[in-house]
């Protein structure tokens, strides 16, 4: 596993061993990338369930201003801070080392809001989708600034549904048995 593009291009990157993190492949990374391109410069980014921090690590390559890493698998987040200092990374990002859900449920004053918000959990964790996505639609719609995008990878086969409260996919990528959708908030009536 590398780094695809960006500062810290062709860095290797470490991730936990065994089967309870599935790392974004190199491939389905530089396709989320490609098609995250004219947004990346500049933007906040929030990777749930982060596991090695592969994705956010690239997002801040690429030029994000500021990313926020969640995950609570202690060994993961050892990693992650291992893959951020090995890379000497010591600025632009945040840890937070609990569950998505309690962040996305705790207080939100003062909260930043995000520009892209990318959720990669366990796949066989299926009803953690639903809790996330529903979330981020609903009562952690704050989260996502006005004009940003949720993007979730899943298994080709389980995609998540079309819409979440104010969240509705945009659009689906397949690529072989990974898939990814990109959310968005609807305009709301007589808008847009």
């Amino acid at each position: 596993m590398r780094v695809i593009a960006g500062t810290f291009r062709s860095r290797p990157l470490e991730a936990p061993s065994g089967l309870a993190t599935r790392p974004t492949s190199d491939r389905l990374r530089e396709t989320l990338f490609n098609v995250l391109a004219p947004r990346i410069a500049g933007a906040r980014f929030l990777d749930l369930y982060a596991g090695s921090g592969a994705v956010g690590i690239e997002a801040l390559s690429r030029g994000a201003a500021q990313v926020v890493f969640v995950e609570r698998a202690a060994p993961a987040a050892k990693i992650l801070r291992a893959n951020l200092g090995r890379l000497g990374i010591a600025s632009g990002f945040g840890l937070h080392a609990g569950s998505v859900t309690s962040l996305l449920r705790g207080p939100r004053s003062g909260a930043a809001q995000f520009d892209l918000i990318f959720l990669d959990p366990p796949y066989d964790a299926g009803e953690e989708y639903a809790t996330a996505l529903g979330l981020l639609g609903g009562e952690a719609a704050p989260f996502l600034a006005s004009d940003g995008m949720v993007i979730a990878e899943h298994r080709r086969r389980q995609a998540p549904v079309d819409r979440y409260g104010v969240l509705s996919r945009a659009r689906l990528l397949v690529q072989g048995d990974a898939a990814l959708s990109f959310y968005t908030r609807e305009n709301p009536a007589g808008t847009g």
